[in-house]
Order: structure tokens, then C-alpha cells, then sequence
């Protein structure tokens, strides 16, 4: 194992992957917001926006930048971003700008469009993008629709998202009664299995 060829290990590298995806989610909401169209950063991004208003120790960074666009604002969306630099892509069923025409998808921005689901078996759509939570001139999901959406896709990093918000205060059991049923089950197995 020790005979592997690793690249440098540096906290400067580490810094820059950070920085790089913090950058990338401010230019994309700079250039939503000049050309007036709604969205609302969602993912990791949203989760660790909610954490720090709370405690800033307890953000967990994250690789990409997911946002929630209505299908009909992607032309408009497209002529924007490109205008910034990115470049649109749609592989896989899946619509994304790349930050640049270089990057790998893992350096993308990547689209969930509102009012559907991400997938057929998904239990809801995703949330619409509507009065978001502005901080820092970027628009993030409010806490509801995005724990919504969490629970909707309810991957191993989408609990751990909702271990995070619950870590904080943000989640708690309460949230179980007041969600769809199906939902409100996989939040109290998550909460219910936090020290497993």
C-alpha cells in the first residue's frame, strides 16, 4: 500500500478545494441575480449555510454546487452563466455548467430543477425556489424544503446532512409529526440510529 503514488499533501490544496467550490456558488448567484432569475442553492452548500447561522464549527464543506432553477428559466439560465464562463452540459439526464471548458462534472454546477422529481421513485419533487434564505447575496432553500429534500433523496451524505442540521438544533424529533408520513419515518430512523 505504502508503494502508491499520491499527489502532495498540503493545506493549501485542501484551502483551495474549499475555496474554489465557495467561488464558483458566488459567481453563479452573482450572475442569477444580475439577470433577475429565481433559484436557490441547495445541497451541501444549503446545509452548511443553515449550520453556520447556528455554529460555524459544525460546517462540513462540500464538493459541488447544486441549485434549484424552474425547467423554463434554463435558457435564460444557460445565456447567464456562459456569459461567466461556464458551460452547459447535459449528460445522463442530467443538466449542469461546468466551470469551464475543462472542468470535470465533479467541478460543476449541477441543476435540480423545481416541481420534479429528481427521480421516478422519489417520494416529493424538488421545492420550488421561492422566498429563499438570502445570505451574502446568495439565495439558499429555506430549512424546511430543504430537509424535505434531503429525506426525498436519502443518501448516506444526505443523512449525514440531516445529522448535521440536527447536530445544531435545526432538526429535531418534532419534525417527524409535521412531515409526510414516509419522510417523517426516515427522519426518526436517522435520529433514531445517531449513535449506531
Amino acid at each position: 500500500m505504502e508503494s502508491q503514488v499520491f499527489g502532495e499533501m498540503s493545506w493549501e490544496r485542501m484551502i483551495r478545494a474549499v475555496e474554489n467550490v465557495r467561488r464558483r456558488l458566488i459567481r453563479v448567484a452573482q450572475f442569477l441575480n444580475a439577470a433577475g432569475i429565481p433559484y436557490a442553492a441547495a445541497g451541501g452548500n444549503a446545509v452548511a449555510a443553515w449550520v453556520s447561522t447556528v455554529d460555524e464549527a459544525a460546517v462540513r464543506n462540500t464538493q459541488d454546487v447544486d441549485i434549484v432553477l424552474r425547467r423554463g428559466d434554463l435558457p435564460a439560465a444557460i445565456a447567464a452563466l456562459e456569459a461567466a464562463g461556464f458551460v452547459h452540459r447535459h449528460a445522463a439526464g442530467i443538466d449542469m455548467f461546468l466551470d469551464g471548458p475543462t472542468a470535470k462534472a465533479r467541478d460543476a454546477v449541477h441543476v435540480v430543477f423545481a416541481g420534479e422529481k429528481v427521480r421516478p421513485g422519489y417520494v416529493e419533487p424538488a421545492p420550488q425556489p421561492d422566498n429563499p434564505y438570502v445570505k451574502d447575496d446568495v439565495k439558499f432553500l429555506r430549512l424546511e424544503p430543504l430537509v424535505r429534500m434531503k429525506l426525498t433523496s436519502n443518501r448516506r451524505k444526505d443523512q449525514v446532512h440531516i445529522e448535521d442540521l440536527h447536530s445544531v438544533g435545526l432538526v429535531d424529533e418534532s419534525w417527524c409529526q409535521e412531515l409526510p408520513k414516509e419522510l417523517g419515518a426516515r427522519l426518526k430512523h436517522i435520529l433514531d440510529t445517531l449513535d449506531q
